[in-house]
């Protein structure tokens, strides 16, 4: 099992709250206001998105990778665990991604960072072409594809990072992870829920 420990400077991280999200979530279902309206004001008020890309936001947001988006953000905070898949056990960064898609979407992705990245189900995407909801891969231990998270948009990812480390959001465009960048994949978040992502490759 790939572990995904990152050797980073605490300047690099941008640990956020999570008191705020399920506030937010709870809004969300007494409006009309479409899910990406509400990832894209949660994203602004945490400092995660800036006010001028919020417009692009939404006009690239679906509904399903605005959900996934959204529920990675209930585990800002969740600890890292070598090998963990859950927040009570804490997440290694494969178990994280892992684990929001099949919460969020009904999506099971294969439990490695490099399977996740060579699963033949989900499609390359270059990086000027990312939309949130999008898996993006690193190199962090001189393998390709040796860590993972999700793209929440505005050049930002979410991820659990390292030992000692906590679920976070980092900038991509920072140069530790702009040099590290190997890829990105999209899933079919139109296929139908519970479906097997493992059983496509």
């Amino acid at each position: 099992m790939l572990s995904c420990a990152l050797l980073l400077g605490s300047a690099q991280a941008q640990q956020l709250p999570t008191a705020a999200l399920p506030a937010q979530a709870a809004a969300s279902q007494g409006s009309a206001q479409p899910a990406s309206d509400v990832v894209s004001r949660f994203l602004i008020e945490r400092g995660i998105l800036g006010q001028a890309a919020n417009e692009g936001l939404l006009g690239q947001v679906r509904d399903k990778a605005s959900e996934l988006v959204l529920s990675s953000m209930n585990f800002l905070g969740v600890p890292y665990k070598r090998g963990g898949n859950s927040a009570e056990s804490g997440f290694d960064c494969s178990g994280f991604t892992r684990h929001i898609f099949e919460m969020s979407v009904g999506l099971v992705l294969p439990r490695r960072a490099d399977e996740q990245a060579k699963l033949s189900s989900l499609l390359p995407i270059k990086k000027d072409e990312l939309k949130p909801g999008d898996l993006v891969f690193f190199n962090t231990m001189r393998r390709t594809f040796s860590h993972v998270g999700i793209y929440v948009g505005d050049g930002k990812f979410i991820h659990s990072p390292r030992a000692g480390g906590k679920v976070r959001v980092e900038d991509m465009r920072d140069a530790y992870w702009a040099k590290r960048f190997t890829g990105a994949r999209r899933a079919d978040l139109g296929a139908d829920k519970g479906v097997s992502a493992t059983a496509l490759n």
